[in-house]
């Protein structure tokens, strides 16, 4: 590949962003490293350009679309770095990688289906290009090849997409349905995002011991490490999503509140309105405004008082108000605290790996995930 392509370039800013950087890796061996993983992420990139095509128009145009929008390519970037731990970056470790960002890509548009979300990576998402149908068969198609891809691995890679993939549904399933009766909001929350985002970064590091031939008493603790900072990021994400700053989150400031989709920052804000009046107005303006509102046009027939249209549909200054006032709340602030909390459980979970550039790298890793949202 040329080294002057965006792909390239994409793959070595983000080695710098893990921490495969001149600071860190002093000595030559270290920079061999870094230089491996560099390389292998242009692999990586090469690959998905191969893989994710097909012979038929309209499927190749959905499923090339956010692939050419971009992506930090965390997932495989994790799969090459853990190799490291074994033999290296084999065809096998770079066919793994290939398959969890499929995955991961595939995710993408069904998640934005079931969030109504306008935009991804910079450009409006896939439903609003094709409608929800195609989007969705997309995904699918997408979930079909990374599995054809796992398949060339033998039954353990089979076993684990598989695997996988039941957790990426099974949350998808749970956060639609929402906690059952007597159960903990946050406690489902968690358990959701565990399912939803830290069960393919625990893969992504997973696969790289396993395909390299690591030793297997390092599989628990980078999969721990997979699961706990994958909870962290979305959290994270959930601080970004109230961001101010569209133009480099690429979304709407609430974003996922407009969608209905409850975040930790709204839980942790409906804890505190059992005590505190102003967080309990707070949330009522969130659910009344926010969370429910429709652009006037969408409002129905006016004198149909089931509809919209029998209330007074907020402005988007007012929404956008209340927004950046939940961005300020207490309830946030708990929210990046606990996402640095689990930040520190997923590197302490790091522990039994030996000491070197690997776990360097992890470490460094999981610091640039939670200094996103500063």
């Amino acid at each position: 590949m040329n080294p002057s392509h965006p792909v390239a370039r994409r793959g070595s800013a983000l080695a710098s962003n893990l921490g495969l950087s001149e600071r860190l890796f002093a000595s030559s061996a270290d920079k061999a490293m870094a230089k491996a993983i560099d390389d292998g992420i242009d692999r990586v990139e090469a690959g998905l350009v191969r893989e994710v095509r097909f012979a038929d128009s309209i499927a190749d145009a959905s499923t090339r679309y956010l692939l050419d929008a971009g992506g930090k390519r965390v997932r495989p970037m994790l799969t090459l770095l853990t190799a490291q731990l074994g033999a290296g970056i084999t065809d096998d470790v770079v066919t793994a990688a290939e398959a969890i960002e499929i995955t991961h890509l595939g995710s993408l548009y069904h998640d934005d289906v079931m969030d109504e979300s306008e935009r991804r990576r910079g450009v409006p998402s896939a439903q609003t290009v094709w409608g929800n149908n195609v989007a969705i068969l997309t995904g699918d198609l997408l979930f079909a090849r990374a599995s054809q891809l796992m398949a060339d691995l033998g039954e353990r890679a089979i076993k684990m997409q598989a695997g996988t993939f039941e957790r990426l549904v099974l949350g998808q399933l749970h956060e639609t349905v929402g906690p059952g009766e007597g159960d903990d909001p946050v406690e489902h929350y968690i358990q959701v995002l565990a399912d939803k985002t830290g069960s393919l970064i625990a893969a992504a590091a997973q696969s790289g011991l396993v395909f390299s031939g690591a030793d297997p008493a390092y599989e628990a603790p980078v999969v721990e490490f997979g699961e706990k900072i994958g909870i962290a990021f979305q959290l994270i994400d959930d601080v970004i999503d109230l961001s101010p700053q569209p133009e480099t989150t690429g979304k709407v400031p609430g974003t996922d509140l407009r969608a209905g989709v409850v975040t930790l920052p709204v839980l942790r804000l409906a804890e505190l309105a059992e005590t505190d009046p102003a967080s309990a107005d707070l949330l009522r303006r969130i659910r009344r405004d926010v969370m429910v509102g429709l652009d006037p046009a969408d409002a129905g027939d006016p004198h149909d008082t089931n509809t919209l249209a029998s209330r007074i549909v907020p402005s988007r200054e007012t929404v956008d108000a209340i927004v950046a006032e939940l961005r300020e709340h207490e309830a946030t602030r708990a929210t990046l605290d606990e996402a640095h909390r689990w930040a520190r459980e997923a590197v302490e979970a790091l522990a039994p790996l030996p000491d070197g550039p690997v776990k360097k790298a992890l470490t460094r890793f999981a610091e640039t995930v939670v200094d996103r949202a500063s």
